[in-house]
């Protein structure tokens, strides 16, 4: 019974991990888009004020965001 517990503990753990895993990816790949939005915005003429404003951010986070590579 035992066995079975921790067999299953471990299968837990696994599903667990690999969920965390993409779901991680995923939050990079949406951080990148985001970050490509607001520089496309930047070329289209918007502020950074602007654009936190569109976002919900300070325009010092916006800044931070277009400056992270």
């Amino acid at each position: 019974m035992a066995d079975k517990a921790r067999q299953k503990a471990l299968a837990d753990v696994r599903r667990a991990q690999a969920n965390f895993a993409g779901v991680q990816d995923k939050l990079a790949e949406a951080r990148e888009k985001r970050r490509e939005s607001f520089e496309r915005a930047r070329k289209a003429g918007l502020t950074l004020r602007e654009i936190g404003a569109a976002a919900d951010l300070h325009l010092t986070r916006v800044r931070e965001i277009i400056d992270s590579d």
